[in-house]
């Protein structure tokens, strides 16, 4: 019964200390976002979408909850943001050739049509970025017409 206890305690105290610990938070400017949506031209229904669901992990611009602040859940969220802007940061949507657009915008589609985005881990904390079927369809809408669209461009690019 002893050594429980001091296992308990010697956890007790690296949890404390873990506490002073932390990542780097993901806190740049959601402005970073607005040349991704005038390119994009989402419609009013899709852009809250993106804001609900999408850009909390795939911008440079976090709003962190809560819980946050307790390590190690933080470190956890922070290598969720990591990993989702490597696969598409809204944020630098600029820097991306005419080619990756395109197919981040099928990427995109896809993910959501499937049902995969936004991830269920995320979508249990934040009940507002839960997808209805009419949401869904919104958004691949605009997604398929927006990659058309830079299908569009490549293929003029090409003939030129």
């Amino acid at each position: 019964m002893k050594i429980a206890k001091k296992i308990g305690w010697v956890l007790g105290v690296v949890f404390i200390i873990a506490q002073f610990f932390s990542p780097v938070k993901n806190e740049g400017e959601i402005t970073s976002t607005i040349a991704f949506i005038a390119e994009t031209n989402p419609s009013e229904e899709v852009l809250k979408v993106l804001k609900e669901s999408c850009f909390d992990c795939h911008s440079n611009k976090t709003n962190y909850p809560w819980y946050n602040n307790i390590t190690p859940v933080n470190f956890w969220l922070a290598a969720h943001v990591k990993d989702g802007k490597k696969h598409l940061n809204f944020s630098t949507w600029d820097s991306y050739s005419l080619k990756r657009k395109e197919h981040k915008m099928d990427e995109l589609y896809e993910e959501v049509e499937e049902g995969e985005m936004p991830l269920k881990s995320y979508t249990l904390t934040h009940s507002d970025a839960n997808l209805t079927p009419s949401q869904i369809t919104a958004v691949v809408d605009w997604a398929k017409k927006t990659q058309a669209d830079y299908k569009q461009q490549m293929n003029a690019t090409i003939v030129e």
